[in-house]
């Protein structure tokens, strides 16, 4: 199930057409931390995904894999 984050991350990312260093800066990290997410090297902690799914207007569980809307 957390194996959705990195694929679910990149996907709004890229159909916003931002960049990583725009998702970092949008939740206050850094634009390695939001790499390792995408490239599945680790997860983020819950403090980060509730700010993912704040800045992408989403749902923690969307994100975390538990819907797909």
């Amino acid at each position: 199930m957390l194996n959705k984050i990195p694929e679910r991350l990149k996907e709004l990312r890229e159909n916003k057409g931002l960049t990583l260093e725009e998702v970092a800066n949008g939740i206050n990290t850094k634009k390695g931390s939001v790499s390792r997410w995408e490239n599945a090297k680790c997860l983020p902690n819950i403090e980060s995904v509730i700010l993912l799914a704040k800045f992408f207007n989403e749902t923690t569980d969307y994100l975390l894999g538990l819907t797909d809307d």
